[in-house]
């Protein structure tokens, strides 16, 4: 959607489970609309609804998971891959 200094603005729908992965920098997230849960290994799941934000840091093992299709904004590096490294 845009590119901002060093990271783009991404935008996708969720819907079901995402696999497990991680990436090298952080990942932040933008509920846009709907509810999903960003699960995250040996933590509590984040539980965002739309207007909420939140950062997975490096390196964390993670998966978003929506029960009913959700709408979220990535930001993030122009390079960063879907599924992780």
């Amino acid at each position: 959607m845009a590119q901002v200094n060093d990271t783009v603005v991404k935008a996708a729908r969720l819907a079901g489970e995402f696999p497990w992965h991680h990436h090298d920098a952080d990942e932040l997230f933008l509920c846009w609309d709907g509810t999903f849960r960003i699960e995250l290994e040996g933590r509590p799941p984040a539980i965002l609804d739309a207007g909420e934000i939140f950062v997975v840091s490096k390196r964390i093992r993670h998966r978003p998971v929506a029960d009913t299709p959700a709408h979220v904004l990535l930001v993030e590096h122009p390079e960063t891959k879907q599924y992780g490294n």
